[in-house]
């Protein structure tokens, strides 16, 4: 027997982070979770798979329009014709409370209950789903302590929407513990709502798939679903099913050996050109770079993310422009020692570098910086945002964090240009 465990796929959510530029894949971010489930569909067709299974999330809460649900539709009218049965379960995304609308899906598609937990079971193959679908969005309590025992010579699939407990960056909901998940005997949990892949091999397999689709760069690497294959002898093996269409990778550059910002972005294309090519697919990559070290060009780096941006595009222009794009740079570069000015010198340049250190733990200067500055920060333009990512720290009241930066950035620029 095989099935799929696919979760999080939040059809028709934006991606985030690129589509402000004008070099951006429009097409790709606007449609990248409906091919993505096209994708895993076809998967799940090729290999004829006996069902599949969606952990919470499917949708990505209210609708805009009518047409997501058409197409969700759509792609399980193709699973119809298959004969490959559906098992949905509603996780806080696509909540009763969250969703404004619904289409009678076609017959092959089983939802589980929002009132307590259902049990759908595939008698020719001697399985037993059993699931509990969120009514609200934030479900707080532990599911799992109502879930029935396993029915009796049946392979058992529990079915839910949870973060666990502990350390998860996700919302708490439906909290629980692998540990009781182990104890309630079933052999196999599809489990939802957290984002990166993990899995628990014990009395039970335990499976987070992740997301289908990385939708901004928090959401980094292969993304997509898991293969799931029971012997005869009720033993699981899981092979992940690599689905995206577009990935996020973020990618650091020590600048330390570069001393211009030419150097520092001709480095850049070679750590870009070293991704593409170790790329195991022709999946398209949106990047962010972060340039770190203590570099001699610093200075030089001051205040040029705008530019830097644009000579890292040239790159990516000569390196594979349809298989690479740039979501952000990021500048987090040190001066150099010898760019700071001695403790025993005595000229401007180190009156300058003594007046921004006492700046920076100054309330009164601070306050009246901060007034003078935050109209600006927080009517900029979107493209002034971008390009001056100091009037975030205006905006978060990081205001001694800001002078700290202008001065290591304007006394290593002053220092090269002595």
């Amino acid at each position: 027997m095989r099935f799929i465990h696919a979760a999080d796929i939040h059809l028709d959510s934006p991606l985030h982070g690129l589509s402000a530029y004008a070099d951006a894949p429009a097409d790709m971010l606007r449609n990248a979770t409906r091919e993505a489930f096209s994708k895993l569909v076809s998967v799940a067709v090729d290999e004829q798979v006996d069902f599949m299974v969606i952990a919470g999330d499917l949708y990505d809460g209210t609708w805009r329009d009518h047409n997501t649900g058409i197409f969700f539709c759509r792609e399980m009218g193709r699973l119809r014709r298959a004969g490959i049965p559906v098992y949905v379960l509603f996780g806080n995304h696509d909540a009763e409370s969250e969703m404004t609308s619904q289409l009678q899906l076609p017959d092959n598609v089983h939802t589980f209950s929002t009132r307590k937990p259902q049990t759908f079971r595939i008698d020719a193959l001697k399985v037993a789903l059993h699931g509990h679908s969120f009514k609200e969005k934030a479900v707080t309590t532990n599911l799992v302590t109502a879930y029935p025992s396993p029915v009796a010579g049946y392979f058992n699939i529990g079915v839910l929407h949870t973060a666990l407990e502990g350390g998860s960056m996700h919302a708490s909901y439906a909290p629980c513990s692998v540990a009781e998940l182990h104890a309630k005997e079933y052999h196999y949990w599809a489990l939802g709502h957290v984002h990166d892949y993990a899995i628990w091999q014990d009395a039970s397999t335990i499976v987070f798939p992740g997301n289908l689709q990385g939708r901004n760069i928090r959401e980094t690497g292969r993304r997509g679903a898991v293969l799931v294959t029971v012997s005869e002898t009720e033993a699981v093996s899981v092979e992940r099913l690599f689905i995206d269409v577009l990935r996020w990778e973020a990618v650091t550059v020590d600048a330390s050996p570069a001393s211009t910002l030419d150097e520092v972005a001709l480095a850049v294309g070679r750590a870009l050109e070293a991704l593409v090519e170790a790329a195991a697919s022709s999946v398209p990559h949106a990047v962010r770079v972060t340039i770190t070290g203590a570099t001699g060009a610093h200075g030089e780096l001051f205040g040029l993310e705008a530019q830097l941006r644009a000579e890292v595009l040239a790159q990516i222009a000569a390196i594979s422009h349809d298989r690479l794009w740039l979501e952000k740079v990021k500048i987090a570069t040190a001066p150099l020692a010898h760019s700071e000015p001695a403790s025993g010198r005595a000229d401007a340049l180190a009156d300058l570098h003594g007046l921004l250190i006492e700046a920076e733990s100054d309330p009164e200067f601070l306050n009246m910086l901060k007034e003078r500055l935050i109209a600006l920060a927080s009517q900029a333009p979107s493209e002034l945002q971008k390009s001056v990512p100091e009037l975030e720290h205006v905006r978060n009241g990081e205001l001694a964090k800001l002078v700290g930066d202008v001065r290591s950035g304007l006394i290593a620029q002053l220092a090269d240009a002595e």
